[in-house]
């Protein structure tokens, strides 16, 4: 039977949103992200036809965990999240192609050669199954792993993923804030990349990417056995509320997460309840 969870928890960041005027709503926020802790390994595997960026946390934890980033993230986006996971899990962080400190190739940006990246780097890495925490983008590639892979996929968290078009909102979103991210990822690319100079080579290809995709389609969505949650942010600004209802819907007993007071960047604005949402997932048998 298909569940429908939404959670309200009280959220205790909003001191962190003030200015010496105003107070900004968490969910127009932009907080910085702390720094990575250092990993037990970490290094570049020859996956498919690029070299892919990758971080372990914790050897010794229970139950790998795979945290995938968002379209023009690194895994540096998880300086949150791995703090707390690592503590009582493995988990592994990546740089997906062309993005952070993996290098590009020629070869079109989609999101079924990403999910074979990272099967590949399941494999380098001897990993044979493991659950996946996907935000954005990165849940994406999460939803074709469970549909293709699926002997490799524990359970399955997306956070801010669509699964096609349709999902968008039309409305106009606050271009101030994507204009201080953008900033942002542009500055991080240049420090991470192995080609700095090459941003707007990869905006390109992104762009192209979202022009006809994510393209799932529900009878395949409807093959996912993995224990799934669909998250998204009381404040999403650019995926429609009802879309993460519908695929939650299409997912046999998968779960709806609300996370209150944050928008698409809930990972950072809010870390400590996505987190509670996550380990609520990962921890049930």
């Amino acid at each position: 039977m298909k569940q429908t969870l939404i959670i309200f928890l009280t959220v205790f960041l909003a001191g962190s949103c003030a200015n010496s005027q105003t107070t900004i709503p968490l969910w127009k926020t932009l907080p910085d992200v702390p720094q990575m802790p250092q990993a037990a390994e970490s290094g570049l595997a020859a996956v498919n036809d690029i070299k892919m960026y990758y971080a372990i946390f914790n050897k010794d934890g229970k139950e790998p965990v795979i945290l995938l980033h968002g379209g023009f993230g690194s895994s540096d986006d998880w300086g949150f999240e791995v703090p707390l996971l690592a503590k009582t899990h493995k988990v592994i962080v990546v740089d997906s192609r062309g993005r952070g400190r993996s290098t590009m190739s020629d070869q079109p940006l989609s999101y079924n050669l990403m999910a074979s990246d990272v099967l590949k780097l399941m494999d380098y890495l001897k990993i044979k199954k493991a659950s996946i925490v996907g935000w954005s983008d990165g849940g994406i590639i999460g939803l074709i792993m469970a549909i293709q892979y699926p002997e490799h996929v524990n359970k399955l968290f997306t956070f801010g993923a669509n699964y096609n078009l349709s999902g968008y909102k039309t409305e106009p979103f606050d271009s101030a804030l994507a204009a201080r991210y953008m900033a942002r990822v542009q500055a991080n690319y240049r420090k991470l990349s192995p080609t700095p100079d090459s941003f707007l080579v990869l905006r390109k290809a992104i762009g192209q990417m979202y022009s006809t995709e994510p393209n799932l389609k529900p009878e395949d969505i409807k093959t996912i056995k993995a224990a799934t949650v669909i998250a998204c942010g009381q404040y999403e600004q650019f995926i429609k509320r009802e879309h993460f209802q519908n695929l939650a819907h299409l997912i046999p007993n998968a779960k709806l997460v609300i996370l209150p007071n944050v928008s698409h960047g809930g990972p950072l604005q809010d870390p400590a309840h996505f987190h509670q949402a996550v380990v609520n997932l990962l921890d049930v048998n």
